[in-house]
């Protein structure tokens, strides 16, 4: 079985958001994979450990996220990719990572191509859903549990706190959700094993992918963090009278009506 897993290198989610001239300021900022590429990366070995075949990891960005691929290659992923990003001078939003991934993909013939359900940074959701729409094959989202027999293919969904059965083949891009398995830890083996497998890097001139090919379809016009809390308010007297001072609460102070 030909296995990929899309990986995002994230902020990790014990770090503090800090802005800086309207940017993320990641000076001395911890990354980590994505955690909802975790159930991804360990879907994707225990498919093949049952199937056979092989795991490529693969990410878009820069030399920085080797080190998580690294991880995902400790956790048991046979070879990484590195899709470098460093040629790309404007901004990169999900239609760039989705095309840059997709240039990559479409000619490796993937039995199954998994994701994390979301990124933790910006929680879009995007990225897979696009590389299936661009591949032409078929894709299911919010997977809790998976199934693969020959071509067929049953898998569990999670649908706002209830299962959805579907049942497809492949090939198949689904996006991985919490409960899906149990995410390994890397190994001291594991760890040593890694640093002997395959870690390949790719430009834009190996994918055959102009600058333009690729130009984002949005911009950021501003960053901020969410305006700190205020203390809680305790309304008094007659129903009536709470009831006004809430409303006028609400129109004033948190202009919601």
């Amino acid at each position: 079985m030909n296995v990929f897993v899309i990986m995002k290198r994230t902020f990790d989610t014990e770090e503090k958001i800090v802005i800086k001239n309207g940017m993320i300021d990641d000076d001395g900022v911890e990354f980590i994979i994505n955690p909802y590429d975790e159930y991804a990366i360990e879907e994707a070995i225990q498919l093949r450990d049952k199937h056979g075949g092989e795991v490529t990891v693969i990410t878009a960005g820069d030399e920085d996220a080797e080190k998580e691929l690294r991880t995902a290659l400790a956790m048991g992923a046979d070879k990484a990719v590195l899709l470098d990003t460093e040629d790309v001078d404007e901004e990169i939003d999900h239609f760039t990572i989705s095309e840059i991934l997709t240039a990559y993909l479409k000619d490796k013939d993937a039995d199954i191509i998994l994701s994390g359900n979301v990124a933790v940074d910006d929680g879009a959701g995007q990225v897979g859903p696009r590389i299936a729409e661009r591949l032409g094959i078929n894709q299911l989202t919010t997977i809790t549990k998976l199934d693969v027999e020959g071509q067929a293919v049953t898998a569990e969904r999670d649908v706002e706190g209830d299962i959805e059965i579907v049942e497809t083949s492949l090939p198949l891009l689904v996006t991985c959700q919490q409960g899906l398995n149990e995410p390994r830890y890397p190994s001291l083996p594991g760890i040593m094993k890694a640093k002997k497998k395959p870690l390949e890097t790719l430009d834009l001139d190996d994918l055959d992918l102009e600058e333009e090919d690729v130009e984002a379809k949005t911009s950021t016009t501003g960053r901020f963090l969410p305006p700190e809390k205020g203390e809680g308010k305790i309304l008094e007297g007659e129903i009536e009278n709470q009831v006004q001072e809430l409303v006028k609460h609400l129109r004033e102070e948190a202009k919601v009506i």
